[in-house]
């Protein structure tokens, strides 16, 4: 469809849907409106937030994202008495305050976090949809965010997206970000970012998940006597010091569930979430860790350690692709993800 035959599609459903409303409102403010309604949560009367535009939305995401009028202020170009009075119009629209004003800056209320979370779902939507638009008969562009789990195969498949990436879609600006799976997965649910690559995948209301593949889990240690091994049970890491991330971390949530089904625990010595402090480490012979095959991998290739199986019993790391449960992906997030899939498919291929 030509953008703008899409274009006419999108203000003539929105005409429609919104009959008897004001006609001074843009594309976009129309599009925020459709993605608005059927949400059906906002505490604020459908004839109140009716007069809501895009630059209010803009202008309030951004105050609550600094925290300060001024600074604010200075980013968006905007004179700070105007910006005071956009902020009054808005909560005048919606018959509530939405910040609180303090000599240390300005924090939203109970009422503010709720628009904030739906502002950005709505703002992130148009900027969707007017790629999506522009995209249509053209070569894609537009951005694309990616999480990647610290510690994880996914952390091995950063570069080969990225080349991919440039080869198939160079007009596509990929936005890689290597983060905790928990912050990875709040992002997403907030609409601010793409897609995931993590480890786990458990049901969570707002967030889908797509299985890639299961990685057994190895010993990787400094210690000699582990290159004579290529599996070691479970139960005699036991008596060795380990370094773990923290129990909320997946991967150490299946370490230790795997030590309890034989009714015993690691021996943690230090806990390291950073991939650079842990392999240095290990490498000094502070303590032996346990990865996913594909990590493990990694920090061998790179130092002089070992790595073997464990066994006994088997422990493995399912690793899963996070979306949103509820927004769809943008067409050139959507060339992304077939991308991904294929790399996670080449991997599963060169895995053991």
């Amino acid at each position: 469809m030509p953008a703008k035959s899409a274009a006419r599609f999108f203000r003539y459903h929105a005409s429609s849907f919104f009959a008897g409303k004001p006609r001074s409102y843009g594309f976009r403010d129309w599009l925020a409106w459709l993605l608005l309604k059927p949400v059906g949560c906002l505490p604020f009367s459908s004839k109140s937030i009716a007069t809501v535009n895009l630059r209010r939305l803009k202008y309030f995401v951004k105050l609550v994202d600094i925290g300060s009028m001024t600074q604010a202020a200075d980013v968006l170009h905007v004179a700070q008495p105007a910006l005071s009075q956009q902020l009054a119009t808005l909560e005048a629209e919606l018959q509530q305050q939405l910040l609180i004003r303090t000599k240390r800056g300005v924090t939203p209320t109970e009422a503010g976090k709720v628009l904030y979370g739906h502002a950005q779902i709505i703002l992130r939507q148009c900027e969707q949809a007017q790629s999506d638009i522009n995209a249509t008969g053209h070569a894609l562009s537009g951005q694309v965010s990616v999480g990647l789990a610290p510690g994880t195969a996914a952390s091995t498949l950063s570069l080969p997206l990225l080349r991919r990436v440039r080869e198939r879609h160079p007009g596509i600006l990929l936005y890689l970000n290597e983060n905790f799976g928990t912050t990875l997965s709040e992002l997403i649910m907030n609409g601010r970012m793409d897609m995931a690559v993590l480890y786990g995948g458990r049901e969570v209301h707002g967030l889908s998940f797509v299985s890639l593949l299961r990685e057994h889990l190895y010993l990787v240690s400094a210690d000699p006597a582990v290159s004579a091994l290529d599996e070691i049970p479970l139960a005699e890491l036991a008596d060795m010091d380990m370094l773990l991330p923290r129990p909320y971390n997946v991967m150490r949530r299946l370490v230790d569930e795997a030590f309890q089904r034989i009714g015993m625990s690691a021996r943690v010595v230090a806990e390291i979430e950073s991939s650079i402090t842990l392999t240095a480490a290990v490498a000094e012979h502070f303590g032996s860790t346990i990865l996913p095959e594909s990590s493990a991998r990694v920090m061998v290739a790179a130092t002089s350690m070992h790595m073997c199986r464990i066994v006994e019993p088997e422990v493995e790391a399912p690793l899963a692709l996070c979306l949103s449960g509820h927004l769809p992906l943008s067409v050139p997030a959507q060339a992304v993800k077939a991308i991904l899939l294929e790399l996670v498919a080449e991997m599963r291929g060169s895995l053991i």
